[in-house]
């Protein structure tokens, strides 16, 4: 008669976590198998030494390379194979004799465990059952504090061996999520939470549970002092702690959070907005900006078209009346030509009195672009929008005028789009009557995005044509300098004003 196999979990480390069952079997086996690296010492085996007996016989498997140190035809995954082989024809030359052999997993023995290779290769032969334990990812949770997933939250976990980019598109999509397998990965996935733009939501745990336990926030952790045994945890959203959270969060009631997501990608977002995001439960705004946010199944979202922003803000509104968490987005910054004003001038209303608005900032276009060339808003700008869809033509060309007047720079948005066309003539003419030609100008496209182009012309050469919808145009003061330079040319306009200009 042969033996039986137990895949036996022994949790993240503790041996107090070791489940009754399992420290049971440990006790009653024959055989007791367990893995090491070639130094020889096992973690699984230090947690089960409390139950384990006298005259148990053991079964050391050691890997016999790492993945950099293999000669191998097959490469490292070919010598694993063969290793896995091997040692799955020990354990059954003790069950063909009849003896019961556990083999110790840390943590759970089906997740990223290495008892699950003997399992494929003997389960079809020899009667075989596995005893979970206790994750190290249940056991990060409890060592932070900080619930893993609520309601309807998807938690997701990932291998740190992914490529950064694979990594980052995968956090951005979820809502909480665990990384496995640090160590000399560390680099790749810290650099995958700041192109996910959630480095700061992130959290390290290293040997969670043990006396050799550490805990940091993933951004502080020195890559040099990561083992193997270690994690980073992006904790459920619904119980972050943030100060953005704490002010939102409402008994009875829903609220309304106007956010600005910034002028292009994830990376341009602040942390804040991230929180409050991450935190809704609907989500509101101009269809293409919604569009930006990740797909998560317990939110909402609600995308309509740019001119109905009252109605946007009204909705979002009655939403938060209902008990909502409720976020409108804006692209850039919400309180620059964005549903910053439309939300609060609604809600000035009085059956929205009882409803709680929050404005939560963000990087603007015109940041955004005159960071590009230098600091060409250096002192003292205005900012002004060519639309007259809200506001007619001869106040935008008066503003204009008393702004150049003024010795202003000059931040321009909505220069241009398909059926206003004659705007930016108009006002480079305007400015010329008060600017000498030779005034800098900067035209920025798509800034942060796939087609972005950044233009450095002046006054007199300013092209309309070179204007469309997605551009935002900078325009000098007398001060503004272009310097060529060998390291590429620079825009700036001076803190210092000439006394008596």
């Amino acid at each position: 008669m042969t033996g039986r196999l137990w895949g036996v979990g022994l949790g993240p480390g503790d041996p107090e976590l070791v489940t009754v069952k399992a420290a049971r079997l440990i006790g009653a086996a024959d055989v007791i198998a367990f893995h090491s690296a070639r130094h020889g010492r096992s973690i699984a085996r230090s947690v089960a030494a409390p139950y384990l007996r006298d005259g148990q016989i053991e079964e050391h498997l050691v890997y016999p390379l790492t993945v950099e140190t293999t000669d191998h035809p097959g490469g490292y995954q070919g010598a694993m194979d063969d290793f896995y082989a091997e040692c799955a024809e020990r354990l059954a030359a003790h069950l063909d004799a009849g003896r019961d052999v556990v083999v110790l997993a840390e943590g759970d023995p089906l997740f990223y465990g290495s008892y699950m290779h003997m399992h494929k290769r003997l389960a079809d032969r020899y009667e075989c059952e596995v005893v979970p334990g206790v994750t190290s990812v249940s056991a990060a949770a409890a060592v932070l504090g900080r619930p893993l997933c609520e309601r309807d939250e998807i938690l997701t976990v990932l291998p740190g061996t992914l490529p950064p980019e694979v990594l980052a598109e995968r956090l951005r999509n979820t809502d909480a999520a665990a990384v496995m397998k640090l160590g000399r990965t560390f680099g790749n996935v810290r650099e995958a939470f700041e192109l996910a733009g959630r480095l700061d939501e992130a959290w390290y745990v290293e040997r969670a549970t043990t006396d050799a336990q550490r805990t940091a926030p993933l951004a502080d952790v020195d890559p040099d002092s990561v083992p193997y045994f270690s994690l980073a945890l992006l904790p459920s959203p619904l119980n972050t702690t943030s100060p953005t959270t704490e002010q939102v969060a409402l008994s009875d009631k829903g609220s309304v959070t106007v956010v600005g997501l910034g002028p292009a990608g994830p990376e341009w977002m602040t942390p804040e907005v991230r929180s409050a995001i991450a935190t809704a439960d609907d989500l509101i705004g101009y269809g293409p900006y919604v569009d930006r946010l990740p797909d998560r199944a317990r939110q909402r979202k609600h995308g309509s078209d740019n001119r109905v922003e009252s109605e946007r803000a009204a909705f979002a509104l009655d939403l938060a009346r209902k008990g909502s968490r409720v976020v409108v987005v804006s692209s850039g910054d919400p309180g620059v030509f964005a549903m910053a004003s439309a939300v609060t001038e609604v809600a000035s209303e009085p059956e929205y009195a009882d409803i709680a608005v929050h404005v939560l900032p963000g990087m603007t276009a015109a940041q955004a672009v005159a960071s590009r060339v230098g600091a060409p808003l250096g002192h003292d700008y205005c900012v002004l929008s060519l639309s007259d869809r809200l506001k007619p033509w001869e106040v935008i060309a008066a503003r204009l005028s008393a702004a150049a007047a003024a010795d202003l720079a000059i931040a321009i948005y909505n220069p241009a789009s398909k059926s206003r066309t004659w705007q930016v003539g108009a006002t480079r003419d305007l400015l010329l009557e008060h600017r000498s030609p030779e005034t800098p100008v900067v035209i920025g496209r798509d800034v942060g995005g796939g087609s972005e182009s950044i233009t450095v012309t002046t006054l007199a050469d300013l092209d309309p044509d070179q204007v469309d919808m997605r551009c935002l145009l900078l325009i000098g003061s007398s001060q503004t300098r272009t310097v060529d330079r060998e390291a590429g040319r620079l825009v700036f306009t001076p803190r210092r004003y000439p006394s008596g200009a």
